[in-house]
């Protein structure tokens, strides 16, 4: 390894490099091999997902989860480590999800569902009965008749856009229905809500998702259904007016409990006053595992501060390792981390300079989302050809993370930065039992922390420091 690193210095010499190119190509060297070596991110995924499981907000395993973060980041080697408390939503999806399809002649086929984050349950946990109106988008519903939807069950069919190149892009495009679809039936009489699976993935498994109630109008149950059968449904209901669906869920929430973010600090040497945060989420939904979202985003960040504790790399600034609770159903460790930031950028000299991300799976990595300013921007495309090697080659302007995102409102405001691995396949599996240890690839888990590690690395030392 070391003639390697001698022959990359004198490469980069000979082409012209300046002495911090080739000490910063040196250290990113260094980054990815340790890694490809001795990298402890995959097992550290699989005891977050094999022995603690899912990490649903408010549940005793996102407690076990936050406690076994904390004892990693001590091995690991910050300097102090903590537990911010934030108060949590403590949901449950009960044991029951059923749903069937009734012809009026006595057959009946099942559907594949599962309840939305956050849903209520069918009234005293009995099955609802109703005819089905099938829509693609929210405002339809205003557009029908009152027979159309009063005392029905509301399919939201509209799929992910197929032609969106970028899969969180089309997944965006069709959250609505999940989101407010069960409220924007409700206010139009219905007594149920089913939303199509967000998913490009034509198979039986639901996936679940965070879902939301207007305060002013009825709160009814809704359900995902599987993408498979929510076509069917769709022809279905079409052939036959009168087929009825029965569903029956027995979620319900309680009383929010106090949970929280795991912060491990790392001081800086020369600018310790200016911080840069680096994260993912802990919580995850309940009927996976949880390991892309965002198992995959918790160990890469763990695993940063082995690498460089490993290559003896000693940080300018300093790096908060942040575990973030309760993004999948209210984003409430985000918003908490950022109001602490704020008091104490008032309160303090300290001032935080970047913010990074990793919640977007452990796929192979193919570059960064850059929410910044135009001179940071432009910055980090001149690390083009530090990670070209690597085969990182997206620098692009866009969203940056969930948890990371309440910090825009700093003054002054933070870069902010996502790590991008391919996300073609993530939605196969994001939000549904498929979420699972065993379609994470090592190697592309590996390959994405190592990336994730450089741009801490390279943020740490370039980034300017803010002006007063």
């Amino acid at each position: 390894m070391y003639l390697l690193c001698a022959g990359a210095f004198i490469s980069s010499a000979a082409f012209g490099q300046s002495p911090s190119e080739s000490t910063d190509s040196l250290n990113i060297r260094s980054l990815y091999d340790e890694v490809l070596l001795n990298g402890e991110a995959y097992e550290n995924l699989r005891t977050l997902t094999k022995d603690i499981g899912h990490r649903l907000s408010g549940s005793e395993s996102a407690g076990k989860a936050m406690a076994w973060g904390a004892e990693v980041m001590r091995l690991y080697g910050a300097d102090d480590v903590r537990i911010m408390p934030v108060m949590v939503p403590h949901w449950t999806r009960g044991n029951v999800a059923n749903a069937t399809a009734h012809w009026g002649n006595g057959e009946s086929k099942k559907l594949h569902v599962t309840a939305l984050g956050g849903s209520v349950g069918t009234p005293s946990n009995t099955e609802i009965i109703a005819n089905v109106t099938v829509v693609k988008r929210l405002s339809e519903l205003k557009e029908l008749p009152s027979h159309e939807t009063e005392g029905r069950i509301v399919l939201f069919n509209r799929p992910m856009d197929p032609v969106q190149i970028n899969t969180g892009s089309a997944y965006g495009g069709a959250y609505d229905q999940r989101g407010n679809g069960a409220s924007a039936a409700a206010d139009v009489g219905a007594i149920g809500a089913l939303v199509r699976s967000l998913t490009h993935a034509l198979d039986t498994l639901p996936h679940t998702g965070a879902m939301r109630y207007q305060d002013d109008i009825p709160k009814i149950p809704a359900a995902a259904i599987s993408t498979v059968d929510a076509a069917w449904l769709a022809k279905a209901v079409q052939a036959n007016p009168e087929l009825e669906i029965r569903l029956e869920m027995d979620c319900e929430a309680f009383e929010d409990v106090e949970q929280g973010n795991v912060i491990g600090t790392w001081y800086g040497t020369e600018l310790p006053d200016e911080i840069i945060t680096l994260g993912g989420h802990l919580d995850s939904w309940d009927i996976g595992e949880g390991a892309h979202d965002d198992g995959a985003g918790v160990v890469h960040t763990l695993e940063v501060l082995r690498l460089l504790k490993a290559i003896g790399y000693e940080p300018r600034r300093t790096l908060r390792f942040v575990l973030f609770i309760n993004e999948e159903n209210g984003n409430r460790g985000g918003i908490a981390y950022a109001e602490k930031a704020r008091e104490e950028m008032e309160e303090t000299d300290r001032v935080h300079i970047a913010a990074l991300e990793s919640d977007a799976g452990g796929f192979v990595p193919r570059g960064f989302r850059i929410d910044a300013s135009d001179d940071v921007t432009t910055l980090m495309r001149t690390w083009t050809d530090l990670f070209d090697p690597y085969n990182i080659h997206q620098f692009r302007r866009g969203g940056a993370g969930v948890d990371i995102s309440p910090l825009k409102e700093l003054t002054p405001r933070p870069t902010l930065v996502g790590l991008s691995p391919d996300g073609q396949r993530y939605f196969d599996f994001h939000h549904s039992a498929q979420d699972v240890f065993e379609n994470v690839h090592k190697r592309e888990l590996e390959l994405g922390a190592a990336t994730f590690a450089a741009a801490v690395l390279l943020l740490d030392q370039h980034l300017p420091s803010p002006t007063p």
